[in-house]
């Protein structure tokens, strides 16, 4: 079994920036994709972006491409999500996801899920 453990939400204005990270424990996630998803109240749970297990294939939604970056660092069994230029429409609840296969998974079908970190933009 994989644990994740979100870290990094917080209160931040409009146009300002976070840093989310999700630290994985139980085994080693080197060979796994690792994603990240929100969710706010009364709506689907929507992917924000994935990374598979070497770094090489990257995804971002539409809604969040040039403004965050996910990243990776294996040796600490760690993802990254660097937020920039906030909008209040990213204020949700941040959740980190792993999946074994490595890469080609939908990120809302990963096994492993974590329990989610609020960020929340205010105008």
């Amino acid at each position: 079994q994989v644990q994740l453990v979100e870290s990094g939400g917080g209160l931040v204005q409009a146009g300002g920036s976070l840093r989310l990270s999700c630290a994985a424990s139980g085994r080693t996630v080197s060979w796994y994709a690792m994603g990240w998803a929100r969710q706010t109240p009364g709506k689907e749970r929507e992917a924000v972006a994935a990374i598979s297990w070497s770094g090489a294939n990257i995804y971002y939604a539409d809604s969040v491409k040039g403004r965050f970056t996910i990243s990776r660092d294996n040796a600490k069994n760690t993802v990254y999500l660097q937020m920039n230029s906030l909008k209040p429409e990213d204020t949700a609840v941040y959740y980190c996801a792993a999946e074994k296969t490595g890469w080609g998974t939908p990120v809302l079908e990963y096994d492993f899920w974590g329990q989610g970190t609020q960020v929340t933009v205010s105008s």
